[in-house]
């Protein structure tokens, strides 16, 4: 794996570089992701493995899979790894999921990421938030700007584009690895969040994952599953889905559909773009 001091040429990553050194040490926050992959690899390759704490959150709101691959990056980078219990079903402002759900999860895991990065002398806390994220619905900026969280990429200006190629070039396996994001973001706003939901949201997706489809989604919509894939992967579901069926409803789900508008980001939020339209 090549270091990030080969790309240096950019702007960007020379931005990226200055802006890192400037903290001295620091504390990623690590979910294991295309951006925190290549944020936390810049961190290493800028500060030295000495000067970096990769966490990654547990909870039942990421699959054991995420965690384990966030712990073989960090082993492959030689940097410390450790992990953070995050109980968010048992706040009520998460497990209600209103709009801004967002914000009481994120506010409460960069509380405990700060106390920690205190107690290893660290100075400062960061994540893998890239200017990408500037649009749409994120509460969770809000909980990271109140407690002083630092999101290097998007102060450098990099796109998920951007750091999927430098991602790359340099070799790190994550450059091509498909989105994901927390499990809570299958349901629903104002529908109750419970780990046995999540447990069966994140069981019907591990399924998917074994089928060999790379990029989905289960949106949960009480005894419904909503299945998003790409549209390029529709017959490949198709010619499964008795497979599927048989598996979502062993699980606790009485229909299974595949959205036709095929898999996109944020489909939760979309009610809210509606909502402010009219």
């Amino acid at each position: 794996m090549k270091s990030l001091t080969s790309l240096l040429e950019s702007a960007r990553i020379s931005r990226l570089k200055s802006n890192l050194e400037s903290h001295g040490s620091v504390l990623v926050a690590f979910s294991g992701g295309v951006d925190s992959s290549f944020l936390l690899k810049a961190a290493v390759d800028f500060l030295g493995p000495d000067k970096v704490l990769a966490v990654t959150a547990s909870s039942e709101a990421y699959p054991n899979h995420e965690r384990k691959e966030a712990r073989e990056l960090a082993e492959k980078l030689e940097v410390e790894w450790r992990t953070i219990q995050s109980s968010e079903t048992t706040n009520p402002n998460f497990r209600e999921n209103p709009t801004n759900r967002c914000y009481f999860c994120k506010k409460e895991l960069f509380e405990d990421l700060k106390e920690l990065a205190d107690r290893k002398g660290l100075n400062k806390v960061v994540d893998g938030t890239i200017q990408d994220d500037s649009e749409g619905h994120r509460p969770g900026t809000r909980a990271a700007e109140e407690l002083g969280v630092a999101s290097p990429l998007q102060q450098a200006g990099l796109n998920k584009e951007e750091i999927r190629e430098f991602s790359k070039q340099v070799g790190l396996e994550t450059w091509n690895k498909p989105s994901f994001a927390c499990l809570a973001s299958r349901f629903p706003y104002g529908k109750e969040i419970t780990e046995e939901k999540l447990d069966r949201v994140g069981r019907a997706e591990e399924f998917l994952l074994e089928l060999g489809i790379e990029q989905f989604r289960v949106r949960h919509h009480g005894d419904i599953a909503r299945i998003e894939v790409r549209r390029s992967d529709f017959d490949r579901l198709l010619d499964s889905g008795e497979k599927v069926v048989s598996r979502l409803k062993e699980l606790g789900y009485d229909y299974v559909t595949l959205d036709l508008e095929g898999y996109r980001t944020g489909s939760m939020n979309e009610p809210l773009s509606r909502q402010q339209v009219e």
